[in-house]
This record gives structure tokens, sequence and C-alpha cells, in this order.
């Protein structure tokens, strides 16, 4: 069925079968709460800006006092004095036939050790070492950069938290094994069937 997956719809599909069929197979997309992809997409933009050695002044300006306080908190954060190779960076790995693609908010670097960082102005997630964004993020980075040596961090900004997870060569072959598995049942089943306490934002057109 498909050749490619993303983070979220691997964890779509883990969630709920039957959204992921709604929102992936049958390209169905409802509306999200603008207010918190808009929070989220100005405290990102910033970020990128900030890291990229662009002037952000005015940007900065605009800000409300939500905005403020989470972007300072982020713009102290001592992975932003590391060297920048990129932000809003993306990326794919190929894991037996399928390829698996991600949009990393910045990878930067201090001394041998490549750093992911992904800025959550939710929570971080609960099982984050066997997140799939973890696993897709830190398995493409191994194979373009050629390297081990790489620490994911999660910076939750609404608890002012950070969550890190060192890979280990142990890890790879878990991390393989969990994409290929979760694209076999994937591409297994035709039509989930309907849960039947769905509340989603697809629950008013789950038929």
């Amino acid at each position: 069925m498909f050749q490619t997956f993303s983070p979220n719809m691997l964890k779509t599909y883990q969630i709920c079968p039957r959204k992921f069929y709604l929102k992936y197979v049958k390209n169905i997309q409802m509306p999200v709460n603008d207010d918190i992809f808009e929070f989220g997409k100005n405290i990102h933009a910033l970020a990128s800006y900030y890291l990229r050695g662009e002037n952000i002044e005015l940007l900065e300006n605009t800000l409300t006092l939500k905005e403020r306080e989470v972007w300072e908190y982020l713009k102290g954060s001592r992975y932003f004095g590391f060297k920048v190779i990129n932000t809003e960076y993306n990326l794919a790995v190929k894991i037996g036939e399928h390829f698996f693609s991600g949009r990393l908010d910045a990878l930067v670097k201090d001394g041998e050790y490549y750093y992911i960082l992904d800025y959550k102005t939710g929570s971080a997630p609960k099982n984050p070492a066997y997140d799939f964004q973890t696993i897709i993020y830190i398995l493409a980075v191994k194979e373009f950069f050629k390297t081990n040596n790489i620490i994911f961090v999660y910076l939750d900004l609404k608890n002012r938290e950070e969550v890190k997870i060192t890979f280990t060569p142990e890890l790879e072959a878990e991390y393989n094994q969990k994409l290929i598995s979760a694209v076999q049942k994937i591409n297994s089943e035709e039509v989930p069937e309907k849960k039947q306490d769905c509340k989603c934002e697809y629950s008013l057109i789950c038929y």
C-alpha cells in the first residue's frame, strides 16, 4: 500500500487503525485547533530563524506573554550554544523495503555527538526511547552521517523539562524490527473496524 511512512502515520495507526484508514488511505482531513497549532508553529519558526543566525527582533516583539515565556526558556537551552548542522531538516532512511521520513526541528553537534532536538509545546512521549519519532530520526541521522554518536533530546516546553535518549548499537536491531513489524501490520489490514468508544476528531464521520 504505502512505500514511505512518517512518525505521525505510524503513531496514528498505533492509536487507532480506523483513524489511520480515514486520514491516510481515504485522505480525509479534519480541522485542528488553530490556537494550539499556531502557538507551536510560532515557537518552531523562531527557533529555526534564531539557530540560523537571522535577526528575529521584530518577530520577538509580536510574541504574546505566554509565547515569550516559552521562547526565553527555549532560547536559554545549552543546546542552542552547540554547532548548528541544520534546522527544519528533512531526512529519510530505508529499512527493509520501505522508506521512513521525518522533519527534525534541529540537528546540532558538540564534540563527536550529534543532538537531535525536538521541541514539544505539549509533553514528551510517554515511552520516548521507543517512540516512532525517536526511532526514525535516530536511524536517519545514523545512516546519513555514518555515526552512532547520537542523542535525541525532547525539550518539553510545557513542563520545562528535557528527556534524552542516547543511541546504542544494541538499540538498532530493536528499532529496525519495530519499524518492519509496524509496516507489515499496516499493509496486511485492509479496512480496520470502527472502535466502539471512538472520541477522536473523526468520530462523527467514522462509519
